[in-house]
């Protein structure tokens, strides 16, 4: 089936070519080290398959905000010995002083991260000049990655308007999975989503209402609802102010026979540290120095139903407090559950978002789901319905 952007599989031959890959190699780092090489592996099937194909490799990529002012706190040569390691094979580095001579000297199959793109004060606003700088380095330009697809910069979007341009391997399979997720999904759709505030996501609840069929709404969000509607949460995390809101957002729902669960059991404790003193209770009852911290059972047993008869699933955001332990306990109960259908092969699942990822990671299931987006940004704008500079810029 012909996708709506080209890949590595439309470039042709490659050899000798010099094409500009933009990656996310913005990762954690702690006394020289990389603390987390999430983002460098996602780059090694891109970057592999062009190297191998005889292409001469350039990196673009940020690293932190040095808004223009270059520093060596900020620079890409600390990434370089770590990338290597990850992909296997000696990479190069490049100064923008002295690049054209430096990209002069590479030979097919060599690959070469080039400096910090923040370093120029442009690249942030696309500003035309930047987009020739980079553009005259390349013949070719590839976007790898999705995490940074949100912004309208040089390197992510500026390039594919004046180089013939190609989606990366992870790229690729970040679009395909948000399509079948909710460009075109097999119904009925779930959608979990979570978090602490209801005003960081309201673009979010507004979009899904219109997309999915069930809405489960967890975490401090879920407290603002039922808030909303008439349920005393005691000293819980809400935003009262959103009542109104939240109100709109379940009219939008009834509108479009999306059903919103929220929670009828909960887990509530005086006081939010590590193994507090616990009491599992129906939402009506919680006391006026409670606060609800986790869903509970005879909820999350009732919303492994709601998946068991679904076929695709959307999750952003826990249940719970899940990084304060027992918290968790329903994101991992209701991840496992997920996790189990999409082995099955019964249901699709796509996930997205750091305290996801994380919140995956612990429960131990991050594999088994169909597929784990570690963008943060570009998945919520994704969520939010908009349209991604980056990705539309790959458009045919």
């Amino acid at each position: 089936m012909s996708k709506p952007f080209k890949t590595l599989d439309d470039m042709g031959d490659v050899q000798g070519k010099r094409v500009l890959v933009r990656e996310d190699l913005n990762v954690p780092m702690a006394e020289g080290a990389v603390t987390d090489d999430t983002r460098l592996r996602a780059t090694v099937a891109t970057v592999g398959e062009l190297a191998d194909k005889g292409a001469i490799v350039l990196i673009l990529a940020h690293f932190g905000r040095p808004k223009g002012n270059p520093s060596p706190e900020f620079s890409l040569s600390q990434v370089v010995r770590p990338y290597s390691d990850v992909l296997g094979r000696e990479v190069r580095y490049v100064d923008w002083e002295g690049a054209d001579d430096a990209v002069a000297m590479l030979e097919p199959g060599n690959i070469a991260v080039l400096e910090n793109t923040r370093f120029f004060g442009g690249e942030e606003t696309s500003d035309p000049a930047v987009v020739a700088r980079f553009a005259s380095l390349g013949d070719l330009y590839v976007n790898d990655a999705f995490s940074a697809a949100h912004r309208a910069h040089a390197s992510t979007e500026g390039l594919a308007h004046v180089l013939p341009a190609f989606a990366g391997r992870a790229m690729e399979a970040e679009l395909d999975a948000l399509q079948k997720a909710l460009g075109a999904p097999e119904h009925p759709v779930a959608a979990v989503v979570g978090g602490a505030k209801v005003s960081s996501k309201l673009d979010v609840l507004r979009h899904l209402v219109t997309r999915v069929d069930h809405l489960i709404i967890g975490g401090g969000m879920a407290n603002t609802f039922l808030a909303a509607r008439g349920v005393d949460v005691g000293k819980s995390l809400c935003e009262h102010e959103l009542a109104a809101t939240c109100e709109q957002i379940m009219e939008a729902a009834d509108k479009a026979n999306c059903i919103v669960h929220l929670p009828y059991d909960v887990v509530v404790a005086k006081e939010f540290k590590p193994n507090p003193a616990t009491r599992t209770i129906n939402v009506h009852e919680v006391a006026a120095d409670e606060m609800i911290l986790d869903v509970g059972p005879a909820a999350v047993e009732s919303l492994g139903d709601v998946l068991k008869n679904c076929r695709t699933l959307v999750w952003n955001g826990p249940l719970g407090a899940f990084e304060t332990p027992p918290f968790d306990t329903a994101t991992v109960a209701l991840a496992k559950t997920a996790a189990a259908l999409t082995e099955g092969g019964s249901l699709v699942s796509v996930a997205g978002g750091g305290d996801t990822v994380a919140a995956l990671n612990h429960a131990g299931v991050a594999d088994a789901f169909t597929f784990v987006s570690t963008a943060g940004g570009a998945f919520l704008e994704w969520m939010e319905g908009k349209n991604l500079p980056g990705v539309a810029a790959l458009t045919r």
